[in-house]
This record gives structure tokens, C-alpha cells and sequence, in this order.
């Protein structure tokens, strides 16, 4: 592990963003070293699950022009990304994690790609993820690797992109979310990540799992780069009707307010016995850098989400069985066991049972904003327990228990559409990263972006990396 590098790749993007305007350095020169970088680690990450980069270099030699010619788009003006390989990318394969979609090359760009070419950044490639971004990779995949230890667990489903942003392959990922794939890949890979409210950024072009419960957002070193990210790929969406129609701030420059005045909660019952020593301290001294600047830390008792997390994968079931009703039939023996599981779980389920779903997601909605009518954040962990190693994580299906805790925290929010940022927040004593959450109301992406970058200018956690 290395700490405070000044390697080029580790920059945050918002450091590269200023050297690019400056001219002092060069989108050319900064792609070949990160396609050069792809060569040279994906072999054993397996993070990529495709590599343009003949388009990459030609978008950056336009990229270069543009800027020397003055005519500078912004902050992501040839800064190279990637997308998670759910998200389309014209004349590319989309396969999201399926065998069956790996000939699949849409005729468009997914809105959060065009948005992210307008602004004038550089897509190297599209990222590798679980089969249908749900919980285990296709037998026919490789999956990605941790690169703070290859034997250790490197979240899920984003799973290419906490690998790739980690190691310096990107200097940001755009991601999907439906019950903790933005904020585990960030957790475990020391990223800073950002769930946001539902229907804040456009799903058009991007892979179905679950309609209701998906979430596209940022993955990225530092909460300025998530404002960043986020202010590119946010907004209404004539091509996704769910797309909010409300106005898009202006996140990086509210990202810099501070955190003076904000009433962050905590639930002592919901953070308590379950969770490792380890966790707690760093939530108790996360919690401790607030206060000191400025916020006022709160008492709370958060609704119970015991059924929320018991709901949610039959909720996502069901809308994954929509999600694949054209292809699973005919097309069954190509899907892996797990995801051919839950959509069979998803057929088996009746209307009724599935309305009560509903209603209840309802009553936790209304619950969580009343909560949030009292505070300004939550402060929860991202899971209750250290890293997970990858034996530990082939026993997932035989521990029930394990797998309730690592939910606990995560799918609520993806059944209520609250917005959540994943920071770094510490490291295990062999060096592992560990994060927190904080979630706000609905809308509260700004206040979300002020707090991280408030920590994160009073810390360090999130200038850590794995050492390559």
C-alpha cells in the first residue's frame, strides 16, 4: 500500500481536470499512460471487460485540440473514464455480465455516455460486473480482482469499477446501484461513491435489473469527483419518463459549503452490538471529524429495516423476471444458476404478495423522510464487519445471517430511493480500506457532496491506494 502518491494515475480527476485546463498536461499523453497501465495490470484484475482504445485516443486527440484551441467544455474535458458494461455505448458490445448479450451492440449511446462525451470526457472502455448486475459473475467470466489483495472480496455488482478506479485504470466509473453496487465495490476498494436519489440520473441505455430499485451514479477517488461526475450525468431525460424534472445544481461548487450547521444522526441500536469494534471506531471517529467542524452529531432511532431487507430480493425478483421476460425462456440454459434463480423466484411470486411489498416500501419511504425532517444525514457503516475475504464470500449461500448483514445497511435505501455517499474512513490492521455511509433525504445529493468534502479536506483516507 502506498499513501499520498503523487503518480499521475492516482490523481483525484479533479487535480487532472485543473492540469488539462492549465495545459500542463495532456489528454494524449494521459491516455496512453492508462491504456498502457490497462495493458500491463488488467491481466490480472480482469477489471476491464472491454478496452477502446482506438476510440479513447481519438477522442483525445479531439479533446487536445479543443482545449489548445480554447474551447474548454469543463472539469471532465479529457479525463478518462469508464462505464459499467451495462450502460450502451454506440457500435460496442454491451454485454452486461451475460453470455447471451455478449454480440449485443446498441445503435446509441446510453443518455449517461452522451452526457459524458458532450462534457468531453474520454471513455477508455466498459467495466466488468456480475451477470445481470446481480450477485455472482457468469461461470464464463473471470471475475475482477481486489487490487489492495487479490484475495479479498472486491464488492458487487460494480465490481470492474471499484477494481479499475482503485488501481489507477480510470480515473472515475460510472456504475449502477440496485441494493448496495455502487457502495460495496467502493468500500472495498477505498473509493468514494454516490448512490443517488432515484430517478436523479437518466437509466435510458442502461441494463435493466430491477426498474424500481436501480440506481446510476459515480465511483471515483474523492467526493469533488463524484460532484463532478454527477453534474455531467444528472437531469430530466425526454428518453426516461422516471428521470426527475428537477433542476440540476450546481454540485461542485455547493461541494465546498462545509459542514458547519448540519445535524448528522446516528442510531446507537441500528450501528450496535452487530457490528465489529472495528467499524464502530471508525464511525465514533468519523462522527468526531464532524463535530469538529462544525456539525452537530444526533441521537436517532431509525424505522426498523428488518423487513425492507427481507423484502428486497423478492422485490427484485419480480422486476428482474420483467427485466428478462423476453430472453430468459428461450434462452434459459445460457444463464448462470444464481441469476436464473432469482428470476425464477421473481416468476414464482404472486400479486398479491408482491402489492404487499409495495405498500410496505411505501410506509419506509414515509418513515425515512420523516427521520430526515429531524436531521440533516444518517450515519450508518456500509456493512457491519471488516473486508470479506473471497473464501468467506463462497459460503454467502450456505449464510443466510452473512448475507442479511451485509444488506442491512445498503438495500433499505435502494427501497426508499434515498440518496447515500460511500468515504473511506479507515483501514484494517493488514491495511484493507473500510468506509462509512451517510444518506440523506431525497434530493440531498448536495448536502451529501458538502459533508464528504469536508471529511475528506480534514482526511486522508480517500489518498490511500493499493501499491502498483
Amino acid at each position: 500500500m502506498n499513501v499520498l502518491s503523487a503518480a499521475p494515475h492516482y490523481l483525484e480527476l479533479s487535480e487532472l481536470a485543473a492540469r488539462l485546463k492549465a495545459g500542463t498536461a495532456s489528454p494524449v499523453g494521459v491516455t496512453h499512460t492508462l491504456l498502457e497501465r490497462i495493458s500491463r495490470l488488467d491481466r490480472s484484475l480482469n477489471a476491464y471487460a472491454i478496452v477502446t482504445a482506438d476510440d479513447a485516443l481519438a477522442q483525445a486527440e479531439v479533446a487536445e485540440a479543443e482545449i489548445k484551441d480554447g474551447r474548454y467544455r469543463g472539469p471532465l474535458h479529457g479525463v478518462p473514464v469508464a462505464v459499467k458494461d451495462l450502460c450502451w455505448v454506440e457500435g460496442h458490445p454491451t454485454a452486461a455480465g451475460m453470455s447471451i448479450h455478449r454480440n449485443f451492440r446498441p445503435s446509441e449511446n446510453a443518455t449517461v455516455v452522451h452526457r459524458l462525451k458532450e462534457a468531453g470526457a474520454i471513455i477508455l472502455g466498459k467495466l466488468q460486473l456480475t451477470e445481470g448486475a446481480y450477485s455472482d459473475h457468469h461461470p464464463s467470466i473471470t471475475p475482477p480482482k481486489n487490487p489492495w489483495n487479490l484475495d479479498y472480496w472486491p464488492g458487487i455488482s460494480s465490481s470492474g469499477a471499484g477494481a479499475a478506479t482503485a488501481a489507477g485504470l480510470c480515473y472515475g466509473a460510472i456504475a449502477s446501484d440496485t441494493g448496495g453496487s455502487i457502495r460495496w465495490p467502493c468500500g472495498a476498494n477505498g473509493l468514494t461513491g454516490l448512490k443517488p436519489t432515484w430517478g436523479r440520473v437518466s437509466r435510458h441505455g442502461v441494463f435493466e435489473l430491477a426498474a424500481t430499485l436501480d440506481h446510476v451514479g459515480p465511483m471515483a477517488r474523492s467526493a469533488r469527483d463524484c460532484a463532478l461526475l454527477l453534474a455531467a450525468i444528472a437531469g430530466p431525460d425526454p428518453k426516461d419518463p422516471t428521470a426527475l424534472f428537477d433542476p440540476v445544481p450546481d454540485y461542485a461548487g455547493l461541494a465546498d459549503e462545509g459542514v458547519s450547521g448540519l445535524r448528522i444522526g446516528i442510531d446507537p441500536g441500528w450501528n450496535g452490538d452487530d457490528v465489529d469494534p472495528g467499524v464502530k471506531t471508525i464511525l465514533s471517529e468519523a462522527a468526531e471529524v464532524f463535530r469538529s467542524l462544525g456539525a452537530t452529531i444526533v441521537k436517532v432511532a431509525c424505522p426498523d429495516v428488518t423487513q425492507a431487507v427481507a423484502d428486497w430480493t423478492p422485490n427484485c425478483a419480480v422486476e428482474a423476471a420483467v427485466a428478462h421476460e423476453a430472453t430468459y425462456l428461450p434462452r434459459k440454459s445460457e444463464y448462470g444458476p444464481v441469476l436464473a434463480s432469482v428470476v425464477e423466484d421473481g416468476r414464482a411470486l404472486s400479486g398479491t404478495d408482491y402489492q404487499k411489498i409495495l405498500i410496505r416500501r411505501l410506509e419506509l419511504r414515509g418513515r425515512m423522510a420523516a427521520l430526515f425532517g429531524t436531521i440533516d444525514l444518517l450515519l450508518t457503516p456500509v456493512h457491519p464487519f471488516a473486508p470479506l475475504s473471497l473464501e468467506t464470500i463462497k459460503t454467502l449461500g450456505t449464510q443466510p445471517d452473512l448475507i442479511f448483514k451485509l444488506q442491512r445497511y445498503t438495500c433499505p435505501f435502494n427501497m426508499t430511493g434515498n440518496p447515500a455517499i460511500t468515504l473511506p474512513g479507515g483501514c484494517t490492521d493488514s491495511g484493507l480500506p473500510v468506509a462509512f455511509q451517510l444518506v440523506a433525504a431525497h434530493l440531498g445529493e448536495p448536502t451529501l457532496l458538502r459533508a464528504g468534502t469536508a471529511f475528506q479536506d480534514a482526511t486522508a483516507w480517500h489518498c490511500r491506494h493499493p501499491r502498483a
